[in-house]
Parts: structure tokens; sequence; C-alpha cells
């Protein structure tokens, strides 16, 4: 039996990728607030649960755009600022409360000039009607970036029941910081190479 696929013309902005991409930018000041206005280990808990849920809308509107043909200029424009907004908000608010401390703010500060440099290297290349592909690389990348976040706003809440959570978070946000180097490098080579050829 046949499932079926709904047409991909005429992707509307209630489509339901697109409406879980806003769900994840409405996140992203749900996390904020959970750490600001619930008091202590709850406040990390309900921030992790609100930050798991996103990231699996990260994935799930992806995979439902591409299922149902639903893909669309306006999921593609705010897809990435809905994952830049909830990595930058949630590295800010951990370096806020010191679970990123000392010489680990260096790897939240990577990543977050990683992505504004991205997002500008993507903005010029897409001037000149280059695409840059994501690399598995970068795929890995943002896997660790993303779990590396989520272990960190368990923080101290989550060495209660497992030692030494924070610590590990730590180590992973520096991989994800050296990933991050690695593939903002071929972004600004491919836009410095564009620019010379052009």
């Amino acid at each position: 039996m046949k499932t079926a696929v709904p047409a991909q013309g005429g992707v509307g902005v209630a489509a339901l990728p697109n409406v879980l991409t806003y769900m994840r930018i409405v996140a992203v000041p749900a996390v904020v607030l959970c750490l600001f206005l619930i008091p202590g280990d709850a406040g990390r808990w309900w921030a992790l649960a609100v930050y798991v849920a996103a990231c699996i809308t990260d994935w799930l509107d992806g995979f439902l755009a591409r299922m149902w043909r639903q893909q669309s200029q306006l999921g593609r424009m705010l897809d990435p600022i809905a994952d830049k907004l909830l990595v930058g908000a949630t590295l800010l608010m951990l370096t806020h409360d010191n679970t990123i401390d000392r010489q680990n703010v260096a790897a939240a500060a990577i990543i977050l000039c990683r992505e504004i440099l991205v997002s500008g290297l993507r903005e010029f290349l897409a001037e000149l009607n280059v695409k840059v592909h994501v690399t598995q690389l970068a795929k890995w990348k943002t896997t660790m970036q993303m779990i590396a976040l989520g272990v960190l706003l368990a923080g101290p809440a989550g060495d209660k029941l497992i030692p030494g959570v924070t610590t590990t978070g730590l180590a992973m946000l520096w991989v994800a910081a050296l990933l991050t180097l690695w593939t903002g490098y071929d972004y600004l080579k491919a836009a410095v190479r564009t620019a010379i050829e052009r």
C-alpha cells in the first residue's frame, strides 16, 4: 500500500516542516527563561527538555520536508537562523552562569565567531549564485555541538546524578570548536577562491 505524498508546489507558511522551525525559534527564549526564572536544578532540567525538543524538531523538519516534498525558500531561510539562535543563546546562558568558564570560554567564542563568519560567507556566495554543500564533517560538527550543549545544560545538576557530566560536556565543546574551525576554513577557502576568480 502506497503512502500519499503531498505535492511540492505551493508549500505554505503553515506547512508542518515550517511550523516545526517556528517552534525551534520559540524554544530559544524558552530555554533562556527556564534558566533565568526557574531556580536551582529544576531550571536546568526544564531548559534541557526544551532544548532536546528543539533539537528533535531540527532533524524532523528537514526529514518531513524531504519526505513530503515540502521544501520551501522560507524553510531554507529560517532553518539555519533557528539553529544559530539556539546555539548562540545557549552558549551565552551557559557562559553567564559559569558552566562554561575560564579557558573554556574560548571554545564558545570560536563557535560563535564561526557561525557569524559562515552566515556572512553564505550571503556573499549566494549573491554570486555559488552554493557550498554541507559536508559530512559539518554534520558531525553540528551533532557534536548539539550534544555538548545538551550535556552542559544538565551541567551541575547532571553531576549530582553522574559525576563528570560538566567535564565531559566541556571536552565535547572543545571537540566541536575544533571541528568548527575546520569546517569554517572550508567555507572561507571557497569564498576567497570564488572572489578571486570573479
